[in-house]
């Protein structure tokens, strides 16, 4: 796609055509199988619950999740964004780029709910791999080599642990501390402290574990990443957080006194807010993308209704406190596409360390409006069904159910609209927008 033209390219367009016909002849049947539609119709929250254990999720719908991420495995499309030595596509012609991510996560969430993308779960039949992009920006060849094809082959998944119970959007504060012991002779680290909404710790056999081994409180330098292996008995899953959306993995985590060598630092030591913030961009774009699909399906349903339904003889379409509400929502869709379109294309131009000095701020743009859109659109298309939107007949309580978590924990919408105003305004050692824009406009 050249920076002028806003068509998808024809080969993209025949990937989505390939993947669409994957998923009505391979996904749909499983998903039609056993009464699995039980967790996509309106007893999908109960369904997918262990209301019994802990509000954790049922053990049959994670292995039908599983099962359909074979069949996407095996067809060639789960790992599309991933190197070719890894078994992805990922490649110079585009294949796998920021860019086709940001389509395909589009075109996949633009369809509904289904199995062949539950954004709940981060399922889908295209995947995202954000701890095995730390793992290749980060890790050593030893680490890259174990546990990116463990995580592939399913045999390791691994947790992201720095957000804790007093300290949130500001990682620079946290409690959690590592210090120097070494250990029959090798050199490691001891840790301790705790951890909150670390994700998949039921399933999980390893941790991403973010504390301070340096520096003074606030400082961004003297924290590190450590791999910690998930059955130390100092790493204790304290209790499992119930949502607005359930099921729940979100645990608060303990750790006492646990052990590590050397050989488990993740990164350069000190420099682990810099491991954190390596898929942050990747993920920040395509969950805008994501966001945006969905806000698409549910103008696009409410479209549909408003013009099937007839009260007092004539369509609901024909009223304008109907229309007009889906036309700016309609409007925000296609400006938005732009955004994240163009957005994603400048980040496949350019080295992935230089997208936050360069873009950083339209990244956080598209992905907090994106957010805020669907949440949005969602809460529309109840309106516009009346009854029927409310009920859970209809998806469109769990999109925003689901959609509203993200408006938190991408980064929360605060936290984003701060980095922009820091390009905006000049914050922070950039120069201000407003500055550039004259400057450039005097030569």
């Amino acid at each position: 796609m050249s920076t002028m033209n806003f068509s998808v390219p024809p080969d993209l367009q025949k990937y989505l055509n390939d993947l669409d016909k994957f998923i009505e002849e391979k996904i749909v049947p499983l998903q039609n199988k056993d009464d699995n539609n039980r967790f996509f119709d309106h007893r999908r929250e109960h369904a997918r619950t262990d209301w019994d254990n802990g509000g954790l999720p049922r053990e049959d719908w994670e292995n039908l999740l599983k099962e359909s991420k074979k069949l996407a495995d095996e067809a060639g499309f789960y790992r599309l964004s991933l190197p070719k030595q890894y078994g992805g596509q990922n490649s110079e012609d585009g294949r796998g780029s920021n860019l086709w991510m940001a389509v395909i996560r589009e075109h996949l969430a633009s369809k509904g709910l289904g199995l062949f993308n539950d954004l709940q779960n981060e399922h889908s039949m295209v995947g995202n791999f954000p701890t095995i992009v730390m793992l290749q920006h980060y890790g050593t060849d030893e680490q890259k080599e174990h546990y990116i094809r463990e995580q592939l082959a399913g045999r390791c998944r691994i947790t992201f642990g720095l957000t804790e119970p007093g300290h949130g959007s500001d990682a620079t504060h946290m409690a959690t501390r590592g210090a120097p012991e070494k250990r029959n002779g090798v050199d490691g680290w001891l840790l301790n402290g705790a951890k909150r909404w670390q994700t998949g710790m039921h399933a999980a056999t390893h941790c991403f574990i973010f504390a301070r081994t340096g520096g003074k409180d606030g400082e961004a330098r003297g924290i590190s990443c450590f791999i910690v292996p998930r059955n130390d008995p100092g790493v204790k899953a304290e209790s499992y957080e119930w949502t607005l959306n359930m099921p729940t993995d979100h645990a608060t985590v303990s750790i006492t006194n646990v052990w590590v060598p050397n050989s488990a630092i993740l990164g350069e030591i000190h420099n682990g807010l810099g491991v954190a913030q390596a898929f942050v961009h990747e993920n920040r774009i395509r969950q805008a993308a994501s966001s945006l699909g969905a806000a698409v399906y549910c103008v696009k349903q409410s479209v549909e209704y408003a013009n099937k339904r007839a009260p007092f003889g004539q369509p609901l379409s024909h009223n304008q406190g109907i229309q007009f509400p889906l036309v700016e929502l309609h409007t925000q869709c296609e400006m938005l596409r732009l955004l994240i379109r163009k957005t994603a294309l400048e980040m496949d131009s350019m080295p992935h360390i230089d997208v936050e000095k360069k873009i950083g701020d339209k990244v956080s743009m598209c992905n907090y409006w994106g957010n805020r859109l669907c949440t949005e659109a969602a809460d529309r298309a109840i309106q516009v069904h009346g009854g029927n939107g409310y009920s859970r007949h209809f998806p469109f309580e769990h999109i925003w159910r689901h959609h509203r978590r993200y408006r938190i924990t991408e980064g929360s919408e605060e936290i984003q609209m701060r980095k922009v105003a820091a390009y905006l305004f000049g914050f922070g050692g950039r120069k201000s927008l407003v500055d550039a824009t004259q400057k450039e406009s005097k030569l």
